[in-house]
């Protein structure tokens, strides 16, 4: 005895864009880019959308297609967005990391201080702008001054480094006549153009602000005068270390002395 056909379901033209979201449910949810298709341009789900076929009734009252996802960004289940755009939210997070990196660092130094050096913020509601006073290395010209500095950070720290600045008077070949601080591990991460620098010499994102404080006492005690910033420093201190080079070292550690705590 012949099987006994069921009615027949009326059959229902599907739009270009609800006939490529079928064949994406078919397929196995593979996530595939496609231009063009269509009225509707792109005729592939994008990843971050999920499905995206409308909920449609054949005249039977069928309901045909899926439900659109539950959210409007990410996975099913996903959290919701903060509502930024995706590079936006990815530096509010940097930002909210390199934020509470430094208040561990400056709490750390403020409990147990390093010696040479002591830190501090320079406004109590910005993380990024610190005052470091630097005590002249013994055994140096720079012996018994008290420099004081500014660091200044990038909201991205620790992924690029801080700009250091001297804001006492003093005469260093690396440092120019500005004040501006230029050593290797203050430059920017990556290759030297000049190829005078190695990567491992440069920024780092494990250094932290007692590792660039050690680096510049480091620099007092001992200039790298093949690379200067102040050239006229250099000269100096190449040619004339016991002279010239030296008073002009000691007019700045008495002025630092006399300007240290105002």
């Amino acid at each position: 005895m012949a099987a006994r056909k069921g009615p027949r379901l009326p059959r229902v033209r599907l739009r270009t864009a609800e006939r490529s979201a079928v064949k994406f449910l078919a397929g196995g949810g593979r996530r595939r880019w496609r231009r063009g298709g269509g009225r509707h341009g792109a005729t592939a789900a994008r990843p971050w959308q999920g499905p995206c076929v409308l909920w449609r009734r054949a005249p039977c009252g069928r309901a045909e297609g899926h439900s659109p996802p539950p959210r409007a960004l990410g996975a099913p289940g996903a959290a919701p967005s903060s509502g930024l755009a995706p590079r936006a939210e990815r530096g509010r997070m940097t930002e909210l990391q390199s934020a509470l990196l430094l208040r561990r660092q400056l709490a750390e130094l403020n409990k147990n201080p390093v010696e040479g050096f002591s830190a501090g913020l320079i406004d109590d509601n910005d993380l990024y702008r610190w005052e470091v006073l630097i005590i002249g290395p013994p055994d140096t010209l720079y012996e018994g001054g008290v420099f004081k500095a500014h660091l200044t950070f990038p909201k991205d720290y620790p992924l690029r480094p801080p700009k250091m600045k001297f804001i006492t008077e003093i005469w260093h070949p690396n440092v120019d006549k500005n004040g501006d601080v230029c050593i290797s591990i203050l430059h920017e991460p990556g290759e030297d153009k000049y190829g005078y620098e190695k990567p491992e010499e440069r920024w780092l994102p494990i250094h932290t602000v007692e590792t660039i404080m050690i680096s510049v006492i480091s620099m007092l005690a001992d200039p790298n005068g093949d690379s200067p910033a102040n050239v006229d420093a250099a000269k100096e201190w190449r040619e004339d270390r016991n002279g010239e080079f030296k008073r002009k070292v000691a007019r700045c550690v008495r002025k630092s002395q006399e300007t240290a705590f105002e």
